[in-house]
């Protein structure tokens, strides 16, 4: 068997729910700091870990009740090398930071043996998460994630999640690291209001690119950063690559990335409208495993998601 199919969310038996929008609710509703968005720097002290705690605490509750499962993801979106630097670390303590999210989330697991749970190793685009920059070739992308994810592999993380990305090349190269280090992989791409990467390449084509581009596909695709409006037309397109789409991961808020990058406060939406939101989709994603949340968004938010795609 191909090893990422070995995925316990892939088997289908039961849904699972993966955490909201970690960096806003810290920094809106818990009135943390982190620089540069870089939740792993909490890591740096017990109180930070404390924090990092609490926050996991009501979406494993959330699975705990309704019997499903959890992705639990590394606070690392911002630990790679650059972002690191940025902040003060040297190569050695970054990757010290890479492991001890591993050791907190499987900590976390390990409190809660009767949900099943999936340890992932969450990597983040190595410049802005809403444009494109200086873009890298594929296998720049694979050399420069590579650090980050061999701590994860080291560490024994189950899959390595790349998130929020948004041209196709940095995604090509972390699905071919994440090969090399033996991990599974999991690419999600952000897109804009027209429902496009903000490359401006159609996710359609993104999707089957990497697919074709990677001699070990990775185990699904997800949309993350994006509200619901943004990408449904683009699923009424129909296809063969629908089914790649495993998960989504959507913003409370309706804004632009434009928008969201000027705004002072926090959109928190409706979260029983996105909950609607992902109902309307549902027919059209049937490989979706896991539902998570991502900017504005909050356990209100997923637990109304993952109650409107049961119904």
């Amino acid at each position: 068997m191909v090893e990422h199919l070995m995925l316990p969310q892939l088997t289908r038996e039961r849904l699972y729910i993966a955490d909201g929008g970690l960096e806003t609710t810290l920094i809106f509703h818990e009135g943390l700091e982190l620089p540069d968005f870089a939740a792993f720097d909490l890591l740096k002290d017990p109180a930070g870990v404390d924090a990092l705690r609490r926050y996991y605490a009501p979406y494993v509750a959330i699975a705990r009740e309704r019997g499903l499962g959890v992705v639990l993801d590394t606070p690392t979106w911002r630990a790679s090398r650059d972002w690191g630097e940025r902040l003060g670390y040297s190569p050695a303590d970054l990757a010290d930071a890479n492991r001890r999210a591993v050791e907190l989330i499987r900590e976390i697991a390990e409190a809660v043996p009767d949900v099943p749970a999936v340890l992932n190793g969450v990597v983040g685009p190595r410049g802005d998460g809403y444009v494109v920059g200086d873009a890298m070739t594929a296998d720049e992308a694979a050399d420069y994630h590579a650090e980050q994810i061999g701590s994860f592999a080291g560490a024994g993380v189950d899959m390595v999640s790349a998130i929020t990305m948004t041209y196709v090349d940095e995604a090509i190269g972390i699905a071919r690291a994440a090969e090399d280090a033996g991990v599974p992989s999991v690419i999600s791409f952000t897109v804009e209001t027209d429902g496009r990467l903000p490359s401006e390449q159609p996710l359609r084509e993104a999707i089957e690119q990497v697919d074709a581009e990677t001699s070990s596909a990775p185990a699904y695709f997800m949309i993350n950063c994006a509200h619901p409006t943004h990408f449904a037309g683009v699923l009424e397109e129909g296809g063969e690559w629908l089914e790649r789409i495993g998960g989504l991961r959507a913003n409370a808020s309706a804004m632009s990335h434009a928008e969201l990058d000027e705004a002072e406060e926090l959109d928190d939406g409706d979260p029983a409208d996105l909950g609607a939101r992902h109902a309307a989709v549902h027919p059209h994603l049937p490989g979706v495993c896991v539902l998570g949340g991502c900017c504005g968004t909050d356990a209100r938010h997923v637990a109304e998601v993952a109650a409107a795609w049961a119904r």
